[in-house]
């Protein structure tokens, strides 16, 4: 990343260029004209502009959606950027603020509220698809990795250099870096490592203003802000620098079925009491859905223990049958594999692929389509009593819906060790695990649409007595418009703690003192972007 020495104080060079008031009556045209004029542009800034009358302009929006619902939406960009280096995204919020228009971002399309790339008022997408350099230091054990790459091209480039080193982060290939580092970002290493954000020790981001920013031109309390407090509140992450992590040389994996016929409700309940306490070496997920029984012919329910072990499978072994023998683990359920194996099988489930895929295809950008679908998320902080098990259960069996799953991801380890004031990602040791609700559907129709998100919705509130509460915690890398949303980002520090308190907990104030210093006009914001303060609030 050498560019950063270059643009430091761009924006101040050209300030008088546009020393007056933005006019939200000027339309994209003389956006697209602001574009084209803008002094210092170092690469043809026309090559990467796409206006709807673009032959492209539909095929490139659609590209990395991956979640469908949002396709036929009538709220689409009036321009798309494609930017290829940093003079060009600050042409495009110098000029944006000049002709009133709105800047989303979108790094990878997985935004579950599409609020990447979807808006109720005229804007930009600034798409990043093309800002996806990867540099890795295995000497210094460090990585710069740009915010439109994705997690895939990531943990491949760190495997090209290093069988013994590695990066938490989720596991799903076609995530974008953005989005996912600047949310937190967890996945099967979580409990030895931390997050993905845990373990970002420089960033360059784009300000309000057009200055690229480091960590020390930034300061702290902005670094601290985009570690988990969603980067789209703040400037245009460009990049990212991580801290990669030692993995062992041969780690061991499984995917283990049980339905309720087979003692899928008391291993849960075990699993419960267990996970979060085992060896940090270790994380078990489970994932439960319903499925047709071929054995006993009616609906069950069956949960799906997948596990990451950092370790062998000789000592792995051993230490289910100490903490989990209800599940009755042997060595034929597991697969020894290195670190980028364990990434290939983990999102070959996510795909509906074989697992034996070479490493190469955590290249694929586009590997899955999730359909129309809808996710929520929850905390626990205490087992969930049979009896709520077996009510969920009823209620899963009874769903007219076509696909419904919960994820259980459990916490402990070093993420109780983590004080949730460390970075703006707060949800620590007060939990035990984490829920990831969604519902899926291929069918088109209002009347199905409705249909699947009446359901989930209903899940959401079953669950109510069972999970965190005051506030009841979310995450915000599964944004979920049903807990609040805004007009579009204008809204008090009050108003929007309806959503800023489950999401950051005690953090949102502070994210609130770093958004009203850095971008006091509040330019970059969405439907649930942190809020700017008024004198009283602050």
């Amino acid at each position: 990343m050498k560019y950063l020495n270059s643009y430091f104080t761009f924006a101040t060079a050209i300030a008088l260029f546009f020393s007056f008031q933005p006019s939200s009556a000027d339309s994209h045209e003389n956006f697209v004209r602001c574009l084209y004029n803008y002094p210092h542009i170092t690469n043809t800034i026309s090559n990467v502009v796409y206006t709807q009358t673009n032959s492209s302009y539909s095929s490139l929006l659609d590209h990395t959606i991956e979640i469908r619902r949002f396709s036929n939406s009538s709220s689409k960009p009036l321009v798309i950027v494609t930017p290829l280096d940093v003079s060009q995204i600050q042409a495009t919020i110098i000029c944006s603020q000049r002709h009133g228009l709105q800047i989303r971002t979108r790094s990878g399309g997985h935004d579950y509220e599409g609020l990447s790339y979807v808006a109720q008022v005229p804007f930009v997408l600034l798409d990043l698809l093309n800002l996806r350099e990867i540099t890795v230091d295995e000497e210094s054990r460090t990585a710069w990795v740009q915010s439109g790459a994705t997690l895939g091209e990531l943990y491949y480039s760190i495997s090209q250099k290093s069988k013994t080193l590695g990066f938490p982060a989720g596991s799903c290939a076609s995530v974008g870096i953005g989005g996912h580092f600047s949310g937190g970002g967890y996945g099967f290493m979580m409990r030895k490592y931390g997050l993905a954000a845990d373990n970002v020790i420089d960033a360059h981001i784009i300000d309000v203003n057009g200055n690229l920013l480091d960590r020390q031109a930034m300061g702290e309390d902005l670094f601290w802000a985009i570690r988990g407090g969603g980067g789209a509140s703040f400037g245009i992450i460009v990049a990212w620098k991580v801290k990669l992590v030692p993995v062992p040389s041969t780690v061991t994996v499984f995917n283990v079925s049980r339905t309720l016929e087979e003692n899928a409700t008391e291993i849960i309940q075990k699993w419960q009491l267990v996970a979060h306490k085992l060896d940090e070496r270790i994380m078990i997920k489970v994932d439960i859905t319903r499925v047709n029984s071929s054995q006993h012919g009616k609906l069950t329910i069956q949960a799906r223990f997948m596990s990451l072990f950092l370790g062998g499978v000789e000592d792995l072994i051993p230490l289910m049958q100490n903490s989990l023998p209800e599940l009755g683990l042997d060595r034929n359920d597991c697969k020894e594999t290195s670190w980028i194996g364990s990434v290939v099988f983990y999102n070959a489930l996510l795909i509906g692929s074989s697992g034996n895929e070479p490493p190469e295809s955590m290249l694929n950008k586009t590997q899955i389509r999730f359909g129309n679908y809808k996710g929520k998320s929850d905390y626990v902080k205490k087992p969930i009593p049979i009896e709520g098990l077996r009510g969920l259960w009823r209620l899963l069996c009874d769903a007219k819906v076509e696909y419904a799953i919960l994820q259980l991801a459990p916490y402990g380890g070093i993420m109780n060790e983590i004080s949730e004031s460390e970075i703006a990602f707060s949800h620590r040791s007060q939990y035990i695990f984490h829920i990831h609700y969604w519902v899926t559907w291929q069918e088109e129709g209002d009347g199905i649409a409705q249909r699947h998100m009446n359901f989930i919705r209903r899940e959401y509130k079953y669950m109510e007595p069972y999970v965190s509460n005051s506030p009841r915690a979310a995450y915000i890398n599964y944004r979920d418009l049903d807990i609040g949303v805004n007009n579009n980002g204008y809204t008090s520090y009050t108003q929007a703690s309806i959503w800023g308190l489950k999401y950051f907990n005690n953090n949102f104030k502070r994210l609130a003192r770093v958004k009203t210093k850095v971008d006091p006009e509040n330019f970059f914001r969405n439907e649930q972007s942190i809020p700017i303060l008024s004198m009283e609030e602050y």
